[in-house]
């Protein structure tokens, strides 16, 4: 059974950063994409960032290019997701999550595990 555990959210001022991390057990994940998404309060979720576990292509949602990293440690089965220059818009319950029906993708539709979720609070 797959297991995502998402770590390291927490109340930050905005212009600051944080690094979220996602520990994966339970496969070998060796053919999944790993994605994070967000969901603040009366919105839908929101694509952010996704890597393939063993070639490392990775893709970014244009409202956090250059802001928000995607990144992965493959002998600890570990996602990160390293986000700097946050702003108040920027807070929401940030998710991560796992699948492999395509090579990769940024529809929540396209995962079929998922963690449950960290918030990430900034402030002004």
């Amino acid at each position: 059974q797959v297991q995502l555990v998402e770590l390291g959210g927490g109340l930050v001022q905005a212009g600051g950063s944080l690094r979220l991390t996602c520990v994966a057990s339970g496969s070998t994940f060796a053919d999944y994409y790993m994605g994070w998404f967000r969901q603040a309060p009366g919105k839908e979720r929101e694509f952010l960032a996704a890597i393939t576990w063993t070639a490392g292509v990775n893709v970014h949602a244009d409202s956090v290019k250059g802001r928000f990293t995607i990144s992965k440690h493959n002998a600890q089965n570990t996602v990160y997701l390293q986000m700097t220059s946050l702003e108040r818009e920027d807070t929401a319950v940030y998710f991560c999550a796992a699948g492999r029906r395509y090579l990769i993708s940024r529809s929540a539709n396209d995962y079929a595990y998922w963690g449950q979720g960290t918030q990430v609070t900034v402030s002004s």
